[in-house]
């Protein structure tokens, strides 16, 4: 028989050269809808990018990288 989940997202944010997990607040939002709502909470995520999921020990990955460049 075959058994049907819905695998977890999670999202991972880089910052400072650590990686911060970013549990799911609503599994019905769209990914947009995620990065809007953390980006109160860490205002780098309004730059932010989505990457590709990358499905990983039965969890679904999103890494929100930053497109705001580096001066120096």
């Amino acid at each position: 028989m075959l058994l049907a989940t819905q695998l977890e997202r999670v999202f991972i944010l880089k910052d400072k050269g650590q990686d911060i997990r970013l549990t799911d607040p609503e599994p019905r939002w769209s990914v947009e809808a995620v990065l809007n709502f953390y980006a109160n909470t860490y205002p780098i995520l309004t730059t932010a990018k989505i990457s590709a999921p990358i499905i990983r020990d039965d969890r679904i990955e999103y890494k929100l990288e930053s497109v705001m460049g580096t001066k120096g």
